[in-house]
């Protein structure tokens, strides 16, 4: 079996939570360190549903490191609304007893990519914070990647931050500018780019969710409905089938609020898959650039795709692929795996916000 390396830079996070899992469940990936990024809930927050997760599915040894508390130059906003209070939504997961890494998670980057020179995917499906940091502390580590994915912007469609800012870009501008600058030049891989013109296109659904906990043999099989009480909680035999059900609830329970429909855009893990196969996805080559100073344009990503400004592409956007092969790996993995984790003590401690 092939063995892909492989360092993940994430803020756990609802769709960062099943891109964890479906990583974990590669046999043929060794994920050499996970990288907690402030994002969707602040750094501390993000820490510990990387140890919980880690913990529960018995890896505990991949170690977890801390980020910066803040982006490069602006304070942190956070999404609570969408992940909830803790990030996974009404998932109340198991406290972890591991600690953190003591090495932070930019130098966790360089050590990383150092030690498997040519060899180490890069994944980041959180704000660009912790990557940026460690580039401006090693210039060389671009040219050591053999890959970098990053679940980021918004091209030919709106934002879903400002009317035209994707997420993981509005909460760190300056960081995703330092490294669309660094990558594509000379050996630096330009990296593939997840954006929200392709990853909106993949949207769970209640029977996706079923599919999971079928896959994983978890009982009774739960579908959740736009009818039902909010917050109702999953009673699952399966811990991980149980606890993402709360956590995609939530996630579910969010879209529909917004008139997207009882649904859950599953960003983070179709960019973990497109980190091992890139082959799933259609490119196109384009120049990235992010606006810093617009009055209403702040945190927008603007590709050139007709080489109309200085400079050759440095980014590959992804902008086409199989949604329905997309959803069953992603849920055949994840079942598999989630039928080899042992069921949670009944005494096991949960964490408080």
């Amino acid at each position: 079996m092939v063995t892909q390396r492989l360092f993940f830079d994430c803020d756990t996070g609802i769709d960062d939570s099943l891109a964890l899992l479906y990583l974990l469940a590669r046999r043929d990936v060794d994920l050499v360190g996970v990288a907690s990024t402030a994002g969707n809930v602040p750094v501390d927050v993000v820490v510990a549903n990387n140890l919980a997760w880690l913990a529960m599915c018995g890896r505990s040894e991949i170690p977890v490191h801390v980020g910066s508390p803040t982006p490069l130059s602006v304070p942190l906003m956070t999404t609570e609304d969408t992940h909830g209070p803790l990030g996974v939504g009404y998932a109340e997961l198991p406290a972890a007893t591991a600690p953190a890494s003591p090495i932070g998670a930019a130098d966790a980057w360089i050590d990383a990519a150092r030690a498997h020179p040519g060899e180490l995917v890069g994944l980041v499906t959180g704000p660009l914070t912790s990557l940026a940091t460690a580039v401006r502390r090693d210039p060389q580590l671009p040219s050591l990647l053999r890959r970098l994915v990053i679940m980021g912007g918004a091209f030919h469609t709106h934002g879903n931050t400002t009317p035209v800012a994707e997420w993981n870009v509005a909460v760190d501008p300056e960081a995703a500018a330092e490294v669309f600058d660094a990558f594509g030049i000379g050996d630096a891989p330009a990296p593939i780019v997840c954006a929200l013109d392709l990853t909106e296109t993949i949207a769970m659904t209640p029977d996706h969710l079923v599919r999971l906990a079928a896959a994983a043999g978890s009982t009774p099989l739960e579908y959740p409905d736009p009818g039902d009480e909010p917050g109702l909680r999953s009673v699952a035999d399966n811990p991980v089938v149980r606890h993402l059900t709360d956590a995609v609830r939530f996630y579910f329970e969010f879209h529909d609020l917004h008139d997207e429909g009882y649904i859950a855009h599953m960003h983070d893990p179709f960019a973990a898959i497109v980190a091992i196969a890139p082959d799933i996805v259609t490119t196109v080559g384009a120049r990235v650039a992010v606006e810093l100073t617009g009055t209403h344009t702040r945190g927008m990503t603007v590709a050139d795709e007709r080489s109309m400004t200085p400079g050759a592409p440095n980014a590959r956007i992804a902008t086409a692929t199989d949604v329905d092969a997309v959803f069953d790996e992603l849920l055949e993995r994840i079942g598999a795996f989630a039928k080899t984790v042992m069921p949670e003590s009944t005494s096991s401690s949960h964490r408080t916000p």
